[in-house]
């Protein structure tokens, strides 16, 4: 909401969304609330960009990158776009970023404080953004640790867990290795699974790529092998 739309773009709101900007502002929506096919209907243009339009990630990109580099002196790696560094009292900061969420890091302390300030005082003001110090952080599933000096590790063990908790009850038992030695085997015979099942396979195939492309590589060749058989 920070950026600037950049482009003519226009989004239809229905039903209680749409009614909601009447009541938000009734003087100035209500002229344009109509109705089609019992439904009540509002067409709006945007002057901000809005999260989930195909605009917003580089505009996002452009005024977050912009502000890294013209006002923090920041400069963007060349090799990944949303990685920028600056050596700042001799040392290395560096920002990583996904979609609204930053990764700071640097030696001293007092230099991420300041970068959190000034990156508040710029994007905080509606409301202050959310800062998590440490050296084990929570991320998307993932648990980040940095505690053992030289080395970063990723694990998932909760979101495995809320994994294994979806699976029906009949998926028991214990496994030496991810994929056993008749994975590759198909029956061309077998049913087709019902539409409620092959949902269920659908959503746990789908969790587990996401796994074995964040901490479990093991996974890999089993996981891509299920993925051939959702549809």
């Amino acid at each position: 909401m920070h950026s600037e739309i950049d482009e003519l773009i226009h989004v239809k709101l229905e039903g209680p969304m749409a009614e909601l900007l009447t009541k938000v502002n009734p003087k100035k929506y209500h002229k344009y609330l109509t109705e089609e096919n019992g439904k009540k209907v509002m067409y709006v243009e945007l002057s901000k960009a809005l999260y989930g339009t195909l605009q917003v990630a580089l505009l996002l990109w452009k005024n977050l990158s912009g502000f890294l580099t013209k006002e923090l002196g920041f400069e963007i790696n060349p090799y990944d776009w949303c990685v920028a560094n600056k050596m700042i009292n001799g040392k290395q900061c560096t920002i990583g970023w996904h979609v609204d969420d930053l990764k700071l890091s640097h030696v001293e302390q007092v230099v991420l404080d300041d970068i959190a300030n000034k990156l508040n005082d710029k994007y905080g003001q509606e409301t202050p953004l959310v800062v998590h110090r440490g050296t084990v952080h929570n991320y998307l599933g993932m648990t980040i640790d940095y505690s053992e000096k030289g080395k970063v590790k990723f694990t998932m063990p909760d979101y495995i867990d809320t994994l294994l908790d979806e699976c029906p009850s009949d998926f028991d038992g214990t496994a030496i290795t991810p994929a056993s030695n008749y994975l590759f085997n198909i029956n061309d015979k077998a049913e087709m699974l019902d539409d409620d099942h092959s949902t269920e396979y659908h959503h746990l195939t789908a969790k587990l790529l996401y796994l074995c492309k964040r901490a479990r590589p093991d996974l890999q060749t089993a996981v891509a092998f299920l993925c051939t058989r959702v549809k």
